[in-house]
């Protein structure tokens, strides 16, 4: 009988919301998540970032859940401004969410996220693939000098190589230079 009141004490401690209780992330205490709950990166998305999910803040906190702050901004795109949203883990950039009504496109930075097939950042080029020839492209843009690269297999999924190489800007380095680069980011688009 004592355990009972104890137990209904407490159960309503926790049910009445105590403002001492109200800033606890209870997913947390979910047996599930007590031993992490990495995101993957699959053909459907990021997670529970899909191509469904609305490009809302809400919407995008809900799916990643609460091991990342996410903030908004914008910024210019082909002369239009688009709004994006940035997923902070532990104060460092972890994934970068673009869209429009629904989400197009995660980039991932987070080292701790995979692929389905193990791939993270910082794989090296050759254990996904023995030439760029057929996979790869140039993808130089302004945040990043690189190689853009189809994963094998996948319709969604393309890795962002990078690393030293002093050819000219556009240019795809060769296949000798690739073999000492490694995964910089992993791109999911739908």
């Amino acid at each position: 009988m004592k355990k009972l009141r104890v137990l209904l004490c407490g159960s309503a401690l926790l049910l009445s919301g105590c403002s001492t209780l109200s800033n606890v992330p209870w997913s947390a205490a979910n047996p599930w998540n007590w031993f992490g709950s990495s995101l993957e990166v699959t053909e459907e998305g990021v997670g529970d970032l899909t191509a469904a999910t609305p490009l809302e803040e809400g919407a995008i906190t809900d799916a990643l859940g609460d091991d990342y702050r996410v903030r908004s901004g914008m910024k210019t795109e082909n002369g239009n401004i688009v709004r994006y949203f940035e997923a902070l883990k532990d104060d460092r950039l972890a994934l970068v969410v673009n869209g429009d009504a629904t989400v197009r496109r995660v980039e991932v930075l987070d080292k701790d996220i995979t692929t389905d097939s193990d791939v993270s950042i910082g794989t090296p080029f050759t254990d996904l693939y023995d030439k760029a020839y057929g996979n790869c492209q140039s993808a130089n843009t302004l945040e990043s000098k690189g190689v853009s690269c189809k994963a094998p297999g996948s319709e969604h999924i393309h890795y962002l190589f990078s690393g030293a190489w002093s050819g000219p800007d556009g240019l795809m380095p060769p296949d000798d230079v690739l073999k000492r680069w490694s995964v910089e980011r992993i791109i999911w688009q739908r």
